[in-house]
């Protein structure tokens, strides 16, 4: 984990509480706030580290983009995620961004599966992985054989991925403080 003064800290929880809420609430993340996010990110630590904050900021912004921009375009995930995660990585660069990402997802896939349990979804949910990998082992995109597996579609069972976003960020802080890094 790299430093990571407290303004950027604070202005992080900012940015993906109010994801998180309009996620929750309205089932999107507006651009605006995404954007907003982006510019703070490089904005911030180009001033706070100069070059080498404005390439960290960057590097963080394309890390994500590497690993959700493909989600997005399989439709497992919405455009409004996968921006949200370019500005969570232009705030904290690739390797802090890479521990937010491993907490959102593992609190991410414990949610999903608590939900499904109470929906009784839970041997859909699993076949619906197998479907995925063969779908796409054939270089396929499974949503379109399942419209099920299309995030954009009334029949997918979603999960609103920026409250996740919120929470990796928040657990991914409260370890760094627990931690003691600065």
């Amino acid at each position: 984990m790299t430093f990571l003064p407290v303004i950027v800290q604070l202005l992080l929880l900012v940015v993906v509480a109010v994801a998180g809420f309009y996620d929750l609430r309205f089932r999107r993340i507006p651009n605006w706030l995404a954007l907003i996010g982006l510019v703070v990110g490089i904005g911030l630590n180009s001033f706070l580290f100069e070059w080498a904050g404005f390439q960290r900021a960057l590097l963080g912004m394309g890390l994500a983009l590497l690993v959700y921009f493909p989600l997005y375009l399989l439709r497992a995930m919405g455009a409004g995620d996968a921006k949200l995660m370019a500005a969570v990585g232009s705030m904290l660069g690739p390797g802090n961004w890479l521990a937010v990402f491993v907490l959102t997802s593992v609190l991410g896939g414990l949610v999903a599966l608590i939900v499904l349990l109470f929906a009784g979804r839970v041997r859909k949910a699993f076949w619906n992985v197998g479907w995925i990998m063969n779908e796409v082992i054939h270089l396929r995109a499974p949503y379109h054989s399942s419209e099920e597996l299309d995030v954009r579609s009334p029949r997918a069972m979603r999960m609103p991925h920026g409250v996740m976003i919120a929470l990796g960020s928040a657990a991914f802080l409260a370890v760094r403080a627990m931690m003691g890094s600065k």
